[in-house]
């Protein structure tokens, strides 16, 4: 029984902090510009092809020093093709409706997996995790995976980040500034274009890190992307559209209901995160922290 047990919270945890990897800078760019951002499991893709394509050319074989170093040069990539999409797309995005933002960053999306299968084609590929990470531990009679921990442990190290950038640095007092009433710190003087700017690089340096952090035993395919972003949008809006505290304690909750539903139905994967979601919208559909429209800390 004991063993059940953390086997469901092991598993959930899991879940949680590479769904909130993924999620991070999600629920950052709806908080600054208020857009859905269809494209973002299209870079998080583009993350882990890159890292995948460093680490062949390292000869596959490299330390976990070198595997995160990895992760954080496709971070820097993906981030600086942020600037890119910035500039030529969503600048041109901030005074119109919804829908047509959504069209938009879904067409984006089209365009990274389109990208994908020209460069990399559509086979699928693969990398084992660094040896250091490629063990297990033994918690009494639990088997808990190196990678696996490592990758929690990266999820609350990301989510630890964002909260003292947020709260602590003057860059992260600005981009609450803004998010909380742009029209008034444009008043105030501030340059709101360019904390535009940083948001939406930071969001998707943090898609391209998740990609980094995640290539490790997964089947990389052009369908990633999608599988991702599904669980990463429904984190985000159980969380509180814009909440990045609500998005980690939603990643949290459903990973546990995700867990607990896989050992009880292991033939329906995925129906339990599903339901809970329906569920929890119907109970709180504002999200779990979100007070306003943007609620940070």
């Amino acid at each position: 029984m004991m063993m059940d047990i953390g086997l469901v919270v092991f598993g959930g945890l899991s879940w949680a902090m590479a769904t909130f990897l993924v999620a991070a800078g999600l629920t950052l760019i709806f908080g600054i510009l208020h857009i859905l951002n269809f494209a973002h499991g299209g870079f998080f893709m583009v993350g882990a092809y890159l890292a995948w394509a460093m680490i062949e050319a390292l000869g596959g074989g490299v330390s976990i020093w070198t595997y995160i170093a990895v992760a954080l040069v496709s971070g820097a990539v993906v981030g600086a093709l942020g600037v890119l999409v910035d500039v030529t797309i969503f600048r041109r995005l901030r005074d119109v409706e919804d829908a047509y933002a959504l069209i938009a960053t879904y067409a984006l999306l089209m365009v990274c997996i389109g990208a994908i299968e020209l460069i990399w084609g559509l086979d699928f590929r693969a990398i084992m995790p660094p040896e250091a990470l490629n063990s297990a531990l033994f918690i009494g009679d639990l088997i808990a995976p190196t990678f696996t921990i490592f990758i929690i442990v990266c999820g609350v190290v990301v989510y630890v980040a964002l909260e003292v950038f947020m709260a602590r640095t003057e860059t992260g007092k600005l981009v609450r500034i803004v998010a909380h009433d742009a029209w008034m710190a444009r008043l105030l003087g501030l340059d709101v274009t360019r904390i535009y700017l940083i948001t939406v690089v930071i969001s998707f340096a943090l898609a391209g890190l998740a990609g980094g952090l995640l290539v490790a035993n997964q089947g990389l395919s052009p369908e990633l992307g999608g599988v991702f972003l599904l669980q990463a949008f429904g984190v985000v809006i159980v969380g509180g559209m814009g909440s990045i505290r609500g998005a980690f304690l939603a990643a949290l909750l459903l990973g546990q209901i995700e867990s607990i539903g896989g050992m009880l139905f292991p033939n329906y994967p995925g129906i339990f995160y599903l339901v809970a979601l329906a569920g929890l919208l119907l109970i709180r559909p504002q999200g779990l922290l979100t007070k306003g429209r943007t609620e940070w800390v």
